[in-house]
């Protein structure tokens, strides 16, 4: 494991230029370029809100804000997920001529997802600003709400990028499990859309734990839910160590799998 970490170290070049080219590929061919990093989530709010209030009549006080903060987070968390799981088959030709920790792709593509989603914070920022909403001195806790979602996050990424190298079905399967944490969290829904007697579901659901975080410090002016945080957070670290242990000592298993 130490060994495993000390060569990791020694790969942060190559950790730094998988994140670049990762943010340049992404709108290499389209004429706006780095501009659909802040128009993407922005009509991706105006679709929704006009599917809810426009045609279903539906969204309370400052609907547009709830909506932005949940789409925003959700799409910070589903760019990262699909990436993840095909990080290490996509550099499969490099990964067989030379050794490189495995690791170091998902954990670059969480990093370029992060990036991306800080240009989704100024969209947030926007709507906060027209509607007059003003956050309290609770988004202190925004930076900490933040780096659980990103270790949430890393541990997905390297669970599932690992995975996928022996089931490539899972990259079938995972928009249909993306699409039931949409509909069973609180994203473009106030609430849920569960029935009632199944309101444990979305309290132990970590994307709604976290989305309902992102709310109560930039809308609400309230604390976060700070014991189930601890809980995703510290579960998560949990996951990334014995994650990169798992990669230490069966990284062999993979290029053999490739």
């Amino acid at each position: 494991m130490k060994n495993y970490l000390q060569e990791m170290m020694k790969r942060k070049d190559l950790l730094i230029y998988l994140v670049k080219s990762g943010l340049k590929a992404e709108n290499r061919n389209s004429y706006l370029g780095y501009f659909w990093w802040l128009l993407d989530p922005l009509l991706n709010v105006l679709v929704y809100y006009f599917l809810v209030v426009v045609i279903l009549e539906r969204g309370g006080e400052n609907y547009a804000v709830y909506l932005v903060i949940g789409l925003v987070s959700w799409r910070w968390m589903t760019a990262t997920i699909n990436t993840s799981s095909k990080s290490i088959l996509k550099y499969s030709s490099i990964i067989n001529q030379v050794y490189l920790p495995k690791s170091i792709f998902p954990l670059a593509v969480s990093s370029t997802q992060l990036f991306n989603f800080s240009f989704g914070l100024v969209v947030i920022g926007g709507f906060l600003a027209v509607f007059g909403v003003i956050p309290g001195w609770q988004i202190v806790f925004l930076p900490i709400i933040i780096l659980i979602q990103l270790l949430l996050l890393l541990a997905i990424g390297l669970f599932i990028s690992y995975v996928t190298v022996f089931i490539r079905d899972i990259d079938n399967i995972l928009p249909h499990i993306m699409r039931l944490f949409f509909y069973a969290s609180p994203i473009i829904w106030e609430g849920s859309r569960l029935p009632e007697r199944y309101d444990w579901v979305v309290a132990i659901n970590p994307v709604a734990i976290i989305i309902n975080s992102y709310r109560d410090v930039l809308m609400y002016q309230s604390l976060p839910d700070f014991t189930s945080l601890l809980v995703i957070g510290v579960s998560s670290i949990v996951a990334i160590v014995g994650m990169i242990f798992y990669y230490s000592k069966n990284e062999y298993k993979i290029i053999k799998a490739l």
